[in-house]
């Protein structure tokens, strides 16, 4: 077995296992697919820690992107019940990781990613592992991508303030979207469900994300 099949096994047995992962479907995507591939070749040694990683930091070339730790983004895809048939969204997928697993749980994925760059490289990196039922865009991530809706469940990568309307409206009656709130203090992971076009919000668990950017509240004047 190698450095890397090693380190896979170990991170879905210490790390997402044991923290209330019990879809068998989302341990064996994870125990499968190669994280290392999606984080730049320096960095590879990483891949498989229990913590996010900076693939670059805010600058002229826009917002910091990271990858999601591993546990977190696993019980949030848990948390949002993909179903075999579904097509999902996945907001702010960077490098293409969480759009890989997916992948292997939806009938069809599209990545959205506001970097360009990113985009590009997840794009080529899942063809390369024939993901075939998974496409990446690039864009703002708060409009999602309503021409390929409405989608069974939607997932963002990373933290925000509150759950955008443009999103919610992209959701199939009975569809999903998970995220991770927070705006001061920690983290809640909550699942939001339409239903009927109502849609109502579950607090599910503490968790700790980074920002996914366009996310941002505007600041209001006060008289």
């Amino acid at each position: 077995m190698s450095d890397f099949a090693t380190a896979r096994l170990n991170m879905v047995e210490s790390q997402i296992r044991p923290n209330e992962v019990t879809d068998g479907r989302v341990l064996q995507a994870m125990a499968e697919i190669p994280r290392e591939a999606f984080v730049p070749s320096s960095m590879r040694t990483l891949a498989y820690m229990d913590q996010e990683i900076v693939l670059h930091g805010a600058g002229r070339d826009g917002p910091a992107r990271h990858l999601m730790a591993p546990m977190p983004l696993a019980r949030l895809i848990q948390l949002a019940e993909i179903e075999a048939g579904d097509l999902v969204l996945d907001v702010g997928c960077a490098t293409g990781y969480s759009t890989a697993v997916l992948a292997r749980l939806a009938e069809s994925v599209v990545g959205l990613e506001c970097d360009a760059g990113l985009a590009e490289t997840a794009g080529k990196t899942l063809m390369e592992l024939s993901a075939d039922n998974a496409a990446v865009v690039s864009g703002p991530l708060p409009e999602g991508y309503a021409e390929e809706g409405p989608y069974d469940a939607i997932l963002l990568n990373g933290c925000v303030p509150e759950a955008p309307r443009l999103l919610l409206d992209q959701l199939r009656d009975g569809g999903r979207l998970v995220a991770v709130l927070a705006e001061r203090g920690a983290g809640k992971a909550t699942l939001f469900r339409n239903i009927a076009s109502v849609i109502s919000e579950r607090p599910a668990f503490d968790a700790g994300a980074p920002a996914l950017p366009g996310f941002e509240r505007r600041a209001e004047f006060v008289f």
